[in-house]
């Protein structure tokens, strides 16, 4: 989802992106499978839907590796980083295999599969399964075909309708209170550096009736907050019932669900974020006034290399128009530091471009070429990685410094917390996040716990956290 590409911590409180993730339930089967997750929240929530489509098939799913009979990677391959450590992870489980489980059936699915089918396959020979991101329902097939033959099993076929709108996602990775929304798959917008639209497809979105239904079942369950995905989720648009439904009054109608209910979205484009998506931000208390807004650099020759379709001043123009609309509004964005033919100058731009926006949280990656992208084929990866690397740097103490002055702002300030659990450094303390997404610690007071809203005064802060301390009343 997001277009970065090489791995760099977050500086928000988050987990590395590229940092798997695992099933976090048990459920028995006729085999178990052990399904590992790499990338973006749009990759976790792929995995919610092939849960869903094993579990359906009779497949159990294991949280321990050692009893799977299938261990399936979940892929990425928009971070050149995140393909490397996949492939670690390969060699390691095959010579596993060879060694100890000789039974054992290792699988790739997601855009790393797509994108390196016939080398994992033919060439290296290191996997049984290979699945792309549009052919999930296949894996049933797939894996009893591989079974039966011993031969490995393969569908990467893009699709120009799948949405799986009908599978209920498997809700494997989650604190019981945040969950994904897929809303739509695919980009149409061929950024120069990105894979995605290779490697998941053209856009398509899912139909509004399905989505609202997903939603109501969460909150039924539940869930507090939902995170609307997709590559580009502000290019949303269905035709329902020869009537247009764009992504602000998609988004205008899950709010509708439930007055307790938190609305995020990511990720979007600066050329689709409307006024009409930024005065659904200021009309609904639930839509959450923060926005990923990834600009990717700060100067225009630049942009217009990478085709992103707008300047700079654009970009700022934006910036200033959700200010307006939606006033203490929170940003954050993706940068990328030595892009082709990048100039110390132009590097200076995103430096420039960072103060005068002052992002509380950024993604901050380094360049590397990805194949089959416009970048690939027409540019000149001519940056020296010594020079890339120290405008990194640079990039990445800005922003830390930013973040900090950001959230010394905060002190004293007041926010309501949605609570998702206990602090990762004590029991007797609880986490959770401001409607700003900043991350907040404070002590326990009273019959507080995850899934409760309540009123926190900030006292103190690092970078990426807030510490607080709970006011009364509690916001039921």
């Amino acid at each position: 989802m997001h277009n970065l590409l090489t791995d760099i911590p977050v500086l928000d409180g988050t987990e590395d992106l590229d940092a798997p993730k695992t099933a976090g339930i048990e459920v028995s089967g006729r085999k178990a499978v052990y399904l590992e997750t790499y990338g973006c929240q749009m990759n976790v929530s792929d995995s919610e839907i092939v849960a869903s489509v094993l579990r359906n098939a009779g497949f159990g799913l294991t949280h321990n590796e050692a009893e799977a009979d299938i261990i399936l990677l979940n892929t990425c391959a928009i971070r050149e980083n995140a393909e490397q450590k996949v492939r670690r992870r390969l060699d390691a489980l095959r010579a596993d295999k060879r060694r100890n489980r000789p039974d054992l059936k290792l699988g790739i699915l997601g855009c790393m599969a797509e994108r390196l089918r016939h080398k994992l396959l033919e060439q290296e020979k290191l996997v049984d399964l290979v699945v792309g991101p549009d052919a999930y329902r296949d894996i049933p097939r797939l894996l009893d075909e591989s079974a039966e033959s011993g031969q490995a099993a393969v569908n990467v076929q893009l699709s120009r309708e799948e949405t799986y709108a009908d599978i209920a996602p498997v809700r494997y990775d989650t604190n019981g209170v945040s969950a994904f929304v897929s809303i739509m798959r695919g980009c149409d917008n061929m950024c120069a550096f990105c894979v995605v639209p290779f490697t998941r497809g053209r856009e398509r979105s899912r139909p509004v009736s399905s989505i609202l239904g997903e939603c109501r079942e969460l909150v039924d369950g539940g869930f507090k907050e939902v995170t609307v995905l997709g590559q580009n989720v502000n290019s949303y648009r269905y035709d329902d019932n020869g009537s247009a439904v764009s992504f602000a009054e998609l988004l205008h109608r899950i709010s509708l669900i439930s007055s307790e209910l938190r609305i995020r979205y990511s990720t979007s484009h600066p050329k689709d974020c409307s006024d009409e998506l930024l005065h659904v931000h200021a009309e609904r208390d639930n839509v959450c006034n923060y926005i990923h807004l990834p600009v990717q650099h700060g100067n225009t020759n630049v942009l217009q290399r990478m085709k992103r379709t707008y300047t700079r001043a654009e970009y700022l123009a934006l910036v200033d128009r959700a200010r307006n609309i939606v006033p203490g509004i929170s940003f954050s964005t993706d940068l990328i530091a030595g892009f082709c033919d990048e100039t110390e100058a132009e590097h200076q731009d995103t430096l420039s471009l960072m103060e005068t926006v002052r992002y509380d949280h950024a993604y901050m990656f380094m360049y590397s070429e990805r194949p089959d992208t416009y970048a690939a084929r027409k540019y000149l990866d001519n940056v020296p990685e010594d020079v890339k690397k120290r405008r990194l740097n640079e990039i990445i103490q800005l922003q830390s410094r930013i973040s900090g002055e950001n959230n010394r702002q905060d002190i004293g300030t007041e926010h309501v917390v949605l609570i998702e659990g206990t602090s990762k450094r004590s029991e007797d303390q609880l986490k959770g996040r401001t409607d700003t997404n900043k991350m907040v610690v404070f002590d326990k007071v009273g019959m507080l716990a995850k899934g409760d809203y309540a009123r926190v005064t900030i006292e103190d802060c690092t970078s990426a956290t807030l510490r607080g301390r709970v006011l009364t009343p509690v916001v039921a």
